[in-house]
């Protein structure tokens, strides 16, 4: 089958996607699985777990499904909002995995297409969409955590080109990446809000390096980055010099997003009822089974309020502060998931590699990533509900 059209009446678009599917998502593509083992994360040192793998990404690329609604120029598809659902609900439907997933994807596109030069969309994005670079996010550092804006990494004027020293910490993936966008001060006499430039950086340049930080699973997602006296070009800041706030702030809204999809980007994708009938505690305990059914409705709900929000955004309208409350509710629903499937598993989910229980540890991490709770309960407190200080 060819391209899929969009634009088209509705139910043509399903028929003409359901078809394409059909045809090109791989059998062993369409396993329904949602853990880190299944995750097609892409990048210059991507090693695939299988040749269909690989030949679904490249489909869907080549297709722009792994951006459906970036516009074609840059990788995607250009499809709608509505358009983009149908492909989810038909991508779902045949249990296919995700092509792929990407921090470029989650948080660092959607700030190009706004704040980016169209120079910097056509060099960066159509890459991105192909899963052939793959970023991390240079943010936290160990002076500045939930103080985002307190960072310190510096980036000293050198004519045409920053002198960055500094350290970033919690930075997932670094020693897997191939670039990183990163805050840096680049005016230490400015407010403290201000004087932050956006700025991204090749992983390869001289005086970078990466250490993994060990975790009790025996994983290391996490690492430390290091740079010492790494020459930048002054064409890779994003937006304003100095103003690189702004493009932090619309970043983190879509980092919070994705978050709060926890179910999806972190943990497994499987309704809660199928995995609990797989177990004989889930089976047999009435108790289990009403939480789950609990977890499942207000799973839905965030769901639609997600899908609310975003129309929102679609509309122009921005979700703003609301993505406090998205990553809040979604780090609860996503911590409740776990928690209930360890508890269906007994003993027998106390094993470590890809298995609930890394998964149910990970999710503690969703406590404090992208903000914490308790900041995130702020935000809500002072800026949504207007609750007096």
């Amino acid at each position: 089958m060819g391209e899929v059209n969009a634009g088209r009446d509705h139910a043509e678009f399903r028929r003409e996607v359901r078809e394409w599917l059909e045809t090109n998502c791989p059998p062993e593509m369409r396993d329904g699985a949602a853990g880190e083992s299944s995750i097609c994360w892409g990048g210059t040192t991507w090693v695939f777990t299988c040749d269909e793998q690989k030949i679904w990404l490249d489909r869907c690329a080549a297709r722009g499904f792994t951006v459906p609604t970036w516009p074609k120029a840059y990788g995607g598809a250009g499809l709608s909002r509505d358009e983009d659902k149908i492909l989810k609900q038909e991508m779902q439907a045949i249990g296919a995995r995700s092509p792929l997933d990407s921090f470029g994807i989650w948080m660092l596109g959607p700030a190009l297409l706004k704040f980016g030069t169209e120079e910097q969309k056509l060099h960066y994005l159509p890459p991105i969409a192909r899963g052939e670079i793959r970023w991390c996010q240079g943010y936290s550092e160990p002076g500045a955590g939930s103080d985002l804006a307190g960072v310190q990494t510096h980036a000293a004027d050198q004519g045409e080109t920053w002198l960055v020293n500094g350290q970033k910490i919690w930075t997932s993936y670094a020693d897997r990446a191939d670039w990183i966008f990163a805050l840096l001060r680049t005016n230490r006499d400015a407010k403290k809000h201000l004087g932050i430039s956006f700025v991204l950086m090749d992983m390869r340049s001289p005086g970078i390096t990466t250490r993994p930080i060990q975790l009790i699973s025996g994983a290391s997602p996490f690492c430390e980055t290091f740079f010492e006296n790494v020459e930048v070009p002054k064409t890779q800041v994003v937006g304003t010099i100095d103003r690189g706030w702004d493009v932090a702030k619309y970043l983190l809204t879509h980092e919070r997003e994705m978050i709060s999809n926890g179910g999806n980007a972190m943990g497994s994708g499987r309704a809660l009822g199928a995995v609990l009938t797989e177990s004989e505690t889930g089976q047999s305990d009435p108790v289990l089974r009403g939480d789950a059914m609990r977890a499942e409705v207000d799973s839905l709900a965030m769901a639609m309020t997600l899908e609310r929000y975003k129309d929102q955004a679609e509309g122009g309208q921005g979700v703003g502060d609301a993505s406090a409350m998205l990553k809040y509710m979604g780090t609860e629903l996503n911590k409740t998931r776990l928690e209930l499937i360890m508890a269906a598993d007994g003993a027998d989910a106390l094993t470590w590699g890809d298995t609930p229980a890394s998964s149910w540890l990970r999710t503690k991490a969703n406590s404090i990533e992208g903000g914490t709770s308790e900041v995130m309960l702020s935000i809500i407190s002072r800026r949504i509900l207007n609750l007096p200080g």
